[in-house]
């Protein structure tokens, strides 16, 4: 049975887990203004962006109350880093910034070649986000490799702490679907967040269980299934070959060969009319469904352009799906013979 959010506030702030901090309910998710870059010899970015508007973008998220601006330092091997510096030049204050390690990268190639969570690699990694993003502190930061042996966790929350009781960081999270993992990281006191894969498609009841169990926040990635809930696909669909979603990756499930896949297609007409009540769009729609799955969840929606910020966004106003659409929904989901699954893992 799912568990709804109907008693969070539709619009303002949700607290960030146990860090004491709080965040606009939707943040600003930046892998795709990192432009190109490969991982394992295929395209893993969004294709070319204009850093002036992405800029302009962040600012309009700031504008509307997203606080919450996640990134990585493997997107465009730092170059997303890079531009939201330069779009927080003064207004630092305004946002809580996260961003990730994990990946190692070759910047002159634009290409990710490994992973390393070694504590002397943390430390280093660090160092660079907090140069290329130009502030003095990172309020959350996130192991970005989602599956580490216990040695090799433990030894990166113990590097963690350290950084934040030097200040360099606030507090830390992991990106991963393993709930039994991350549950481990609970006994480190600046583990506040998990970021998980969550939305109408890829449902992860059990990280969001152990989240609101131990008051950690869930920040979820892929909140709209690789741009697949925004309805703007069809089956004559074909992606560029600079799109993450057209190259080939075994984890992109929502994409095949560059293309929408049927099953997905056909299970989104049916949630199409739910997804779109109260005269939400379709991605607004998705939002809203993250809202009202938890009091923990914060969808991070990627974008490309101010537009996309702007719709993304109004999902605060709109607010979390009421409770009877979301029960249909879940029924919907729960019948049929679609083809469609609901894995709890992803990148």
């Amino acid at each position: 049975m799912i568990m709804l959010a109907s008693d969070v506030s539709a619009i303002g702030h949700r607290p960030l887990g146990r860090s004491g901090l709080s965040a606009g309910s939707i943040g600003l998710g930046c892998w795709a203004i990192g432009g190109f870059f490969t991982l394992d010899g295929k395209a893993d970015g969004w294709g070319e962006v204009d850093d002036e508007q992405s800029i302009r973008a962040i600012h309009v998220g700031l504008d509307m109350g997203a606080s919450l601006i996640d990134t990585a330092d493997a997107y465009g091997t730092g170059h997303s880093e890079e531009v939201i510096g330069r779009a927080l030049k003064g207004r630092r204050g305004e946002a809580i910034v996260a961003t990730k390690f994990g990946y190692t990268y070759d910047r002159a190639k634009r290409a990710l070649i490994g992973t390393d969570v070694r504590p002397s690699y943390i430390e280093q990694a660090c160092t660079a986000s907090l140069q290329r993003l130009g502030t003095g502190h990172i309020d959350l930061y996130q192991i970005h490799v989602g599956e580490l042996s216990h040695d090799q966790a433990d030894a990166a929350g113990e590097t963690l702490e350290k950084l934040a009781e030097t200040g360099a960081i606030r507090f830390w999270g992991w990106s991963t679907d393993n709930a039994a993992g991350a549950k481990r990281m609970v006994k480190f006191p600046h583990f506040v967040a998990v970021q998980q894969e969550l939305n109408v498609f890829t449902n992860g009841p059990d990280m969001l269980a152990m989240c609101e169990s131990t008051d950690l926040a869930s920040l979820n990635r892929s909140p709209l299934a690789m741009g697949f809930l925004t309805g703007k696909f069809n089956p004559d669909t074909r992606l560029p070959d600079d799109d993450v979603r057209a190259a080939g990756h075994s984890w992109v499930r929502f994409f095949e060969d560059g293309r929408p896949r049927a099953d997905y297609l056909r299970r989104l007409e049916e949630l199409r009319e739910l997804l779109q009540t109260g005269g939400r769009t379709l991605a607004q729609g998705a939002l809203g469904w993250l809202l009202a799955r938890s009091p923990s969840t914060f969808p991070i929606p990627g974008f490309k352009s101010e537009a996309q910020v702007r719709e993304n966004l109004a999902a605060m106003q709109l607010g979390p799906l009421p409770a009877a659409i979301m029960a249909e929904i879940d029924a919907l989901l729960r019948s049929g013979p679609t083809g469609v699954d609901r894995p709890a893992g992803g990148r």
